[in-house]
């Protein structure tokens, strides 16, 4: 896909960091552009900053992982511009109490709302956009959004991980699922390092069935497994670079979207490891 102007995008988790940048990029590049996410108030804020730019924009109040919320939002996108081109599954959340701790201490609560919103967001958005953008016949794209969490050894963001790697393996079968049939449909799957986002403060948007229990808050720092991966000299961009560089890929057509090239001396590591029968080991740089 290579022309945007007067396109269709829909993007999730577009109130705020990485998405909020996609949702700019889309109306910079002349698309109409519909802007879904759960936290209503700064969803109004960048409705209102994307249209003083003279912008078809619609905002569209989402949960993506209800799977109604999301069929609405697909509804919504159709009854207003009749159709879509371009689909960001970008909506991601980290919980907060869980970021530090191993497997075994997570609570169900952890794993159900990271899950819901990384995974079956995602999901709920191959389920319900892809037969549309089939049946339009025209040229589409779906980016869905993992992490370089999902491509190396992470010891420490371990829900957050294992819905990024889900995600990619997702993304993989549709991509080749999707040229066997020939479709006008690409895919890519966008793995960034850091950037600058409110990622870290998702838990303003937890739901309160999904809440744990206050003496489950306060956790121990474990800071020398996260700082060993941040000593590395990562470039930290903030979302509209990160925007730029996955609308060039689009335009490419490059499937892998990696944000840092330390991220190939980091999966080199896990994929030497697994090659030589070796276990695990921290990032080394």
């Amino acid at each position: 896909m290579k022309e945007f102007k007067d396109k269709v995008a829909v993007v999730t988790g577009a109130a705020s960091g990485i998405g909020r940048g996609l949702a700019g990029q889309c109306v910079k590049e002349g698309m109409k552009v519909v802007i879904a996410d759960i936290e209503g108030a700064r969803l109004k804020e960048t409705e209102k900053e994307l249209k003083a730019s003279g912008a078809e924009v619609l905002a569209v109040k989402t949960d993506v992982s209800k799977y109604k919320d999301v069929e609405a939002l697909a509804q919504k996108t159709l009854d207003t511009f009749g159709e879509v081109h371009l689909l960001f599954n970008n909506a991601g959340v980290q919980a907060e109490t869980s970021s530090r701790k191993p497997p075994w201490e997570y609570t169900l609560a952890d794993w159900e709302w990271v899950m819901g919103v990384n995974l079956w967001g995602v999901i709920h958005g191959i389920k319900v956009f892809v037969p549309i953008m089939l049946g339009q016949k025209t040229e589409c794209h779906i980016v869905n959004t993992a992490s370089m969490a999902g491509l190396i050894t992470e010891p420490q963001l371990v829900i957050y991980a294992v819905t990024k790697s889900s995600v990619i393996k997702i993304s993989e079968a549709m991509y080749l699922q999707l040229q066997h049939r020939k479709a006008k449909l690409g895919v890519s799957i966008l793995c960034p390092a850091f950037v600058t986002s409110d990622l870290g403060n998702a838990a303003r948007n937890r739901p309160k069935e999904l809440q744990n229990p206050a003496e489950t808050q306060a956790e121990p720092e474990q800071p020398s497994l996260l700082n060993k991966i941040r000593k590395g000299n990562w470039k930290t961009l903030s979302p509209e670079q990160c925007a730029e560089l996955v609308f060039q890929c689009i335009r490419e057509d490059t499937f892998y979207i990696l944000t840092d090239p330390l991220i190939d001396t980091l999966m080199k590591q896990r994929i030497d490891n697994i090659l030589k029968r070796q276990s695990p080991t921290l990032p080394e740089f």
